[in-house]
C-alpha cells in the first residue's frame, strides 16, 4: 500500500515530468540556411543574432544555422522557404529580384554614392523597410539587411575598363539586372551557383567573376584569380528572410525578441564587416599574391547608364530609385 508520503512523492514527480514535457514542447527550433563559410562575417553576425534570440526568449526559440549551402543553394533555399519547408534563409537582393521585383532597385549599378548613403537607404522605413515588407503574402518576409560590401570584378588579368571585359565569360548571380549589367559592359554573363565557381574559374568554364573581397580568401578564389579590379559596380545587401508559416508559429513576444536581436546584429555587423574586410584584403595580398587594382569608374558608369534610365521608368523600382537618389 502507498503511504501518503509515497503518494505525495508520486504526485510531485508527475507534476515535474509534466512541466518538463511542457517546457520541451514549447521550444521552437528554426533552421536557417545560407551559402557562406562559418568564418564569413555574415555568418558570424547571424550566429550572434541566434545567441541573443535564445537568451531573450529564455531558450524558447533556438535558431540552428546551416552554412555552406548544406540545405541547398540560395535559389533552392528560397523555394523551400516560400513553401514553408525551411524556416529561415540568408539570400541577397540580386537573387531575390526573381521572387520580388522590388529588390531589383538594389541591383542597379552605381546607385549608391558611398557606404553611408547605402546605410541611410537600408534603414529608411520608406525604402529599405518597404522592400522587406514587399513579399508579405508571397510565403516569406524580409527581416533585415546585412552589409555585403561592394562588388568588383576579379580575373586572371586586370579589368581597367569595360573594354577589358570584351569576350570574357563572367560569372553572375541568376539576376536579370546582373545579366544586363555585364552585357552592357561587353562581357558574356554566365549564371552559376556560388559553390561551383572555384572549379569553374580553375577549369576555364568562366574567365572572371564579380563579388566582394571575401570571395578571394574564404572561398579561395584568389588562388586562381590574381587581379581584383576595384570598379565597385554594385553594393547589394544580403537579406535575412523568414517563412510566413514559421513567423506565424512564434508568439508576439517571441517575434519582438527576434526583431530586437536582428536589429542589433545588423548594426554590430557594420563594424565587423569593416574589420574583417581589412583582414581579408591583407591576407589576399600577402598569402595569395592577389593584386588590387584601382580603376577609373567613369567608363563603367557610362556603360551602364541605360540601366539607370530604364530603372527610373520602371513602375515598380522607379519610385524606390528616385527615393534612393534623394538620399544622396
Amino acid at each position: 500500500m502507498y503511504t501518503k508520503r509515497h503518494l505525495l512523492a508520486i504526485t510531485i514527480s508527475s507534476l515535474f515530468a509534466t512541466m518538463i514535457s511542457l517546457s520541451v514542447s514549447a521550444k521552437t527550433t528554426l533552421k536557417l540556411s545560407h551559402n557562406n563559410d562559418k568564418t564569413h562575417p555574415v555568418h558570424i553576425s547571424m550566429q550572434n543574432m541566434a545567441d541573443e534570440v535564445k537568451k531573450l526568449t529564455h531558450g524558447e526559440v533556438v535558431i540552428r544555422i546551416y552554412p555552406n549551402s548544406q540545405l541547398g543553394n540560395q535559389r533552392e533555399s528560397m523555394e523551400l522557404i516560400q513553401s514553408g519547408s525551411l524556416d529561415m534563409a540568408k539570400s541577397n537582393a540580386s537573387e531575390l529580384e526573381a521572387f520580388e521585383p522590388a529588390y531589383g532597385a538594389f541591383n542597379v549599378p552605381y546607385l549608391f554614392k558611398d557606404r553611408e548613403h547605402y546605410y541611410r537607404v537600408l534603414q529608411d522605413p520608406a525604402i529599405g523597410g518597404k522592400i522587406l515588407d514587399s513579399t508579405k503574402g508571397k510565403g516569406f518576409i524580409g527581416l533585415t539587411y546585412y552589409d555585403a560590401g561592394s562588388r568588383s570584378f576579379y580575373a586572371a588579368k586586370p579589368i581597367n575598363t569595360p573594354a577589358d571585359l570584351k569576350g570574357l565569360k563572367v560569372r553572375v548571380q541568376p539576376s536579370p539586372t546582373a545579366l544586363e549589367m555585364v552585357k552592357l559592359m561587353g562581357a558574356s554573363p554566365t549564371p552559376l551557383a556560388f559553390g561551383e565557381l572555384y572549379t569553374a574559374l580553375q577549369q576555364g568554364v568562366v574567365d572572371a567573376a564579380e563579388n566582394n573581397q571575401t570571395a578571394l580568401t574564404l572561398m579561395r578564389h584568389g588562388e586562381v584569380s590574381k587581379f581584383f579590379s576595384e570598379d565597385e559596380h554594385t553594393m547589394i545587401p544580403d537579406v535575412l528572410l523568414i517563412s510566413e508559416k514559421s513567423w506565424a508559429k512564434l508568439t508576439a513576444k517571441q517575434q519582438e525578441a527576434l526583431k530586437q536581436a536582428i536589429n542589433n546584429s545588423m548594426i554590430s555587423h557594420k563594424a565587423l564587416w569593416t574589420k574583417m574586410i581589412a583582414e581579408e584584403v591583407k591576407k589576399a595580398k600577402e598569402t595569395l599574391g592577389v593584386e588590387f587594382v584601382k580603376v577609373d569608374k567613369q567608363p563603367f558608369v557610362d556603360a551602364v547608364k541605360p540601366m539607370h534610365d530604364k530603372a527610373l521608368a520602371d513602375t515598380i523600382i522607379g519610385p524606390f530609385v528616385e527615393k534612393i537618389n534623394a538620399k544622396r
